[in-house]
């Protein structure tokens, strides 16, 4: 049975919507990047509306684009590609949750990758790993509405998610640089409702 992105988070956070998806294997994934993972599942058990900071590095590396580029990034992964890991907006940001060691990696592929005459550019994009700590969402979002651009867009939903490597990241920003879409200076009222099907990723 497929999943998308936004069902809840069982158990005793189930009572709060459905706009968050994080599933108990799903944070469960998220806590076991920090030294103390029950610590970080009780701290969510008891606020599940508050996010966290997790090390990046030993359980996953984050590639952080900027909110239209990353959304452009995420659309050829999924209309084109293998799909995503958890992928998560965070105060304007767009958070991709990437393979270890993607952080190292992908900024030599994209300095290699010439842009000279090709139609596009790819922005800097931040690459947190070993060393470094993200801000992640939390996986509920409580009775009030989240702040403005925090949710997930491709939440947690198991112990072992598919994460993509430097390589597949490198295509994807390729593809998004190079793509000839339009964006509108006037988006769409609700441009984060496009649903992922996770079932598809590889």
């Amino acid at each position: 049975m497929s999943r998308t992105p936004y069902e809840t988070f069982p158990g005793s956070l189930a009572d709060l919507g459905d706009a968050a998806g994080v599933t108990s294997d799903g944070a469960a994934w998220l806590a076991s990047a920090g030294t103390y993972p029950r610590s970080t599942l009780a701290f969510w058990e008891e606020r599940p509306d508050a996010p966290v900071v997790l090390p990046c590095g030993a359980v996953f590396d984050v590639v952080n684009a900027p909110a239209i580029f990353g959304r452009r990034m995420l659309d050829r992964l999924w209309d084109e590609g293998p799909g995503s890991g958890p992928v998560a907006v965070f105060r304007g940001r767009m958070l991709l949750f990437a393979a270890p060691g993607t952080a190292a990696r992908l900024p030599s592929l994209l300095g290699w990758e010439e842009w000279g005459g090709r139609g596009g550019t790819v922005p800097p994009l931040l690459c947190h790993g070993t060393g470094d700590a993200v801000t992640v969402p939390a996986p509920g979002i409580g009775p009030s509405p989240a702040p403005a651009g925090t949710r997930w867009l491709v939440a947690p939903d198991t112990r072992h998610p598919w994460l993509p490597g430097p390589e597949i990241l490198l295509w994807a920003a390729v593809r998004a640089a190079r793509s000839t879409v339009r964006i509108s200076i006037f988006p769409p009222a609700d441009q984060d409702a496009k649903v992922y099907d996770v079932s598809r990723r590889r």
